[in-house]
């Protein structure tokens, strides 16, 4: 096991099951976090379930859907009996609606992206700040495609737009934490080869997750509301 690079925290990570969530969760638990895994379906989580039997105690498995609020307010009722504070909420769960042309994109794609990538994550956060703990951490998995300065082409505009607006909500729970301490980031992963990166992406699951774990291991309250790409470089807005 790698030895841990801090005391063990309790973390929360939604969209779990798979991709860099999924990578989270492994990586956090070689570092000695006890973790809560969240994902629509627990039942079809199958290597979420089997790092259940390999971390007995440290690694609870809890349904939540991003897009839904009332799952928010589930989960945070279930929380307790799992888990007693939050000292790091990892925001994962994304969607990204390939093929989007322009005058071809269905309105339920918008509908979709910001309910899963914006405001989604925003309400979320909201729904768990009372069991955030004092100078806890909240890491919203945000995307350069979503930065308005580096716009290079038309690509993908609801996952583009979304990420955008998401960015916006890690600059207001930047300003509505402040007082507690607590830093909030939008991190870049890169692109990443995972289902929704491809295989032609540039760096791996493991290597993306590492170096944003280390980004956020170093950022103190003044990094509270920056958006941050993997290896800890600014992002232009």
């Amino acid at each position: 096991m790698t030895p841990a690079r801090h005391p063990p925290r309790r973390t929360l990570v939604t969209g779990a099951n798979r991709g860099l969530g999924l990578e989270f969760v492994r990586q956090l638990l070689a570092h000695g976090d006890h973790v809560v895994a969240t994902c629509r379906q627990p039942g079809r989580a199958n290597a979420l379930n089997q790092l259940v039997g390999e971390h007995p105690g440290r690694l609870h498995v809890l349904p939540l859907d991003v897009a839904e609020p009332k799952t928010h307010a589930e989960l945070a009722r279930e929380l307790s009996l799992v888990i007693d504070g939050i000292d790091l909420l990892i925001n994962n769960a994304g969607v990204l609606h390939s093929g989007e042309r322009f005058g071809h994109v269905p309105p339920a794609n918008f509908e979709d992206s910001f309910r899963i990538n914006a405001t989604g994550p925003f309400l979320l956060t909201e729904t768990l700040a009372e069991r955030l703990s004092d100078h806890a951490k909240v890491a919203n998995l945000s995307s350069r495609m979503g930065s308005i300065a580096e716009l290079e082409a038309y690509r993908s505009p609801s996952y583009s737009m979304s990420k955008a607006a998401q960015n916006m909500a890690t600059a207001l729970l930047a300003k509505a934490f402040a007082e507690r301490g607590i830093v909030v980031l939008a991190l870049h992963p890169d692109w990443v080869k995972t289902d929704m990166g491809g295989k032609e992406a540039r760096i791996t699951p493991e290597q993306s997750v590492a170096g944003l774990l280390n980004v956020i291991d170093a950022a103190t309250i003044a990094d509270s509301g920056r958006f941050l790409d993997w290896r800890g470089q600014t992002v232009a807005w």
